[in-house]
């Protein structure tokens, strides 16, 4: 039997094969850019994209913060080096340090992320430390532009129109700082007060009230929590900075409070004895200014 043939002459099928060279030759051209684009990997994001994984998986900046847990129970929150970690060898100690130490070429918006991992870091500590204490309607933590703001609400600190700091609130503040010390960023202690009047023996009006409130949770975390007195500031602003109604009963009671803010780097300057505001007012190393 004679084959059919198609009306050019040509028997039917005989060009497949274009098919499937041009399916190789699309599949060659693919592989090669993907061989390409894994050639041009950035060191720099491939990093920054370790440190976001390793928050969003419950941990913190490998490089900028290093918090960890005990068991179940309190969950003290302790920072710094490990005794296995100061007992590694010379060449790893440089193999850290050197993995830690910004690469060139990275500018300041590469210090501002990884300060934002580290501000991230110790929000998810302070978060889980209150959850796990059932406190997290007193200890709420907020990232803000000027830094992560901690708010204690006063009745976890102190008696009503007191400003002394029981036994369980020093080991609470004392934890606390725990977490705070993994940044070398300056801390503020904020005391805030409701608009009721208060006129004692001890107290004029509620300036002085949350001035000193302020001040005793800074001695807490100098004496009990160790943090350098260099880094911490106290104000009192009493009823005059409300972040709530004060008309209402519930209202009134989250305007008490402490707040704690760890400022960005970046507001270095506004503090005075700073080394940025002393390079800017062109002051010697005993501090006087050579203006």
């Amino acid at each position: 039997m004679r084959r059919h043939k198609t009306q050019d002459g040509h028997p039917p099928g005989q060009e497949r094969w274009l098919v499937t060279y041009s399916d190789l030759i699309t599949l060659l051209m693919i592989f090669f850019i993907v061989m390409y684009s894994m050639s041009q990997v950035d060191a720099n994001k491939f990093r920054a994209m370790a440190q976001s994984l390793s928050i969003t998986l419950g941990g913190a900046a490998p490089s900028a913060v290093n918090l960890s847990e005990t068991q179940a129970g309190d969950s003290f929150i302790e920072s710094g080096s490990t005794e296995s970690s100061t007992s590694t060898g010379q060449d790893d100690q440089q193999g850290v340090e050197q993995e830690t130490t910004p690469s060139e070429g990275t500018g300041q918006g590469d210090t501002d992320y990884q300060e934002s991992l580290t501000i991230e870091g110790i929000k998810a500590k302070l978060d889980q430390f209150a959850k796990e204490n059932g406190i997290e309607n007193k200890l709420v933590s907020s990232i803000e532009e000027r830094g992560l703001v901690i708010s204690i609400q006063d009745t976890l600190l102190f008696n009503s129109g007191s400003a002394e700091i029981s036994t369980n609130s020093r080991a609470i503040l004392k934890k606390i700082s725990t977490v705070l010390s993994a940044s070398p960023n300056y801390i503020k202690v904020e005391g805030h007060t409701c608009n009721l009047p208060i006129h004692t023996a001890e107290f004029r009006s509620n300036w002085e009230l949350s001035v000193l409130r302020a001040t005793n949770v800074v001695h807490i975390l100098v004496d009990d929590g160790e943090i350098d007195p260099l880094r911490l500031s106290a104000a009192g602003y009493g009823e005059y900075r409300p972040i709530a109604d004060n008309s209402t009963e519930q209202g009134r009671i989250t305007n008490r409070r402490v707040d704690l803010i760890i400022l960005r780097s970046k507001y270095d300057l506004l503090e005075p004895g700073s080394s940025s505001s002393n390079t800017t007012t062109g002051a010697d190393s005993n501090g006087n200014s050579s203006n």
